[in-house]
């Protein structure tokens, strides 16, 4: 009866031995990684909902870069407009001294002639302004979509025609009778169109914030619920190995005890 009892005292002490090794592993492992989740089976629902968390933060980081890169190709076309601007404020001084009678025809021939370098500047603005080899301004891209929210919606940009046609200007001349209102129309489309640029650059650098900002707190929630508690975790791993010390001391006495024992009776 007494050998048995030892064989079975000796598998209880073999199984708390695994047990404890087991737990010193797994607390290892979690302080190696400085998370308490590494597989569903330490904490399943936790696992879910930290990577339901993390997917949601991903997405609205990236609608914020969605939304910045919104921003680049709004400000590569407010600084064309910009030169535009300053183009047809150039036609409108040469139309006004045009309009002096004191002139002959060679010379607005000559001032035409300037004319038609600062219209033809305009198309070239309007044909040539890209982003990311998106014309811009020449009519092709009405509308700018941007995916500036997580699932992937987002703004809707209207972008301007700002050739020479869409301005009304094309073939403004200004020899014999010409109408100057055409030039102070086309400085109004393009101030309208610098303005709603402005107003969704603003709406943007918004929504980067509100993105930003959420991201940070679903980060935040998963942290919580995925990464360890290192303080705690270290206390728990020095109370784990100082169980496991003591049971490997005790089963040594108990070895020690049972060797004894047999010596008397021997």
């Amino acid at each position: 009866m007494s050998n048995i009892a030892g064989i079975s005292q000796n598998r209880m002490n073999d199984n708390y031995h695994k047990i404890g090794s087991r737990n010193i592993n797994k607390m290892s492992n979690k302080l190696a990684s400085g998370k308490r989740i590494n597989s569903a089976a330490d904490d399943a629902a936790g696992l879910a909902i930290a990577k339901k968390l993390e997917k949601e933060a991903r997405a609205l980081n990236k609608a914020s870069d969605n939304a910045q890169m919104g921003i680049g190709a709004l400000n590569v076309g407010d600084g064309a407009m910009s030169g535009m601007m300053d183009y047809l404020q150039d036609i409108k001084e040469v139309s006004i001294r045009a309009m002096n009678g004191t002139y002959s025809d060679s010379d607005r021939q000559a001032m035409q002639q300037e004319v038609n370098g600062y219209l033809d500047g305009i198309q070239q603005m309007a044909k040539g302004t890209q982003f990311n080899t998106h014309t811009l301004l020449d009519g092709n891209m009405a509308t700018l979509d941007l995916a500036t929210n997580p699932d992937g919606t987002g703004m809707k940009i209207q972008m301007a025609d700002s050739t020479l046609t869409g301005l009304g200007i094309a073939g403004y001349s200004v020899m014999g009778d010409f109408d100057i209102s055409a030039i102070d129309d086309a400085i109004s489309k393009v101030s309208a169109a610098r303005s709603k640029m402005g107003a969704s650059t603003n709406g943007l650098e918004h929504t980067i914030s509100y993105n930003n900002i959420a991201a940070e707190n679903q980060t935040a929630s998963q942290s919580r619920i995925e990464d360890l508690d290192m303080a705690g975790a270290v206390s728990e791993q020095k109370k784990n190995r100082i169980l496991q010390d003591y049971r490997l001391m005790m089963q040594k006495r108990q070895m020690e005890d049972g060797n004894m024992i047999t010596k008397m009776f021997s």
